[in-house]
């Protein structure tokens, strides 16, 4: 299944190849990209080498285009949230956590939330919606 992720404010693409691109900022200031694994579920990440994050730190997460900050405050203020579409374009929320380590993301459609992760029960009260394991 092909599924494209996007900015949910200027609706660029983020995702190249299996990676979902963001910028991200740590907690002393340092910027860097991150590829993501495309696959929910999978949290396997790449930076530069040089361009260390340690676990437990909280990450800025930002689009590496139009440089929005992707914090979904809206449900808490330790996730992030991006647009998900499949290949019939219909559209998802992806809400997953800005702490390195914490390993729990949420697919949100209507009032549905299917969960993926060994840390996801950490914040499926926030959704208000049915959720799905």
């Amino acid at each position: 299944m092909k599924n494209d992720f996007l900015c949910p404010y200027c609706k660029g693409k983020l995702n190249v190849k299996s990676n979902i691109v963001l910028a991200v900022r740590t907690e002393t200031q340092k910027r860097g990209l991150i590829f993501l694994s495309s696959k929910l579920g999978n949290y396997e990440s790449t930076t530069h080498p040089t361009f260390e994050i340690k676990k437990g730190e909280h990450l800025e997460i930002f689009c590496p285009m139009c440089h929005a900050n992707l914090k979904a405050i809206e449900f808490d203020e330790n996730l992030a949230k991006v647009f998900m579409t499949d290949e019939s374009q219909k559209v998802y929320e992806i809400v997953f956590s800005e702490i390195v380590g914490e390993h729990c993301t949420y697919k949100i459609v209507d009032h549905n939330i299917e969960s993926y992760g060994e840390h996801q029960n950490q914040y499926v009260n926030h959704f208000g919606a049915k959720a799905r394991f």
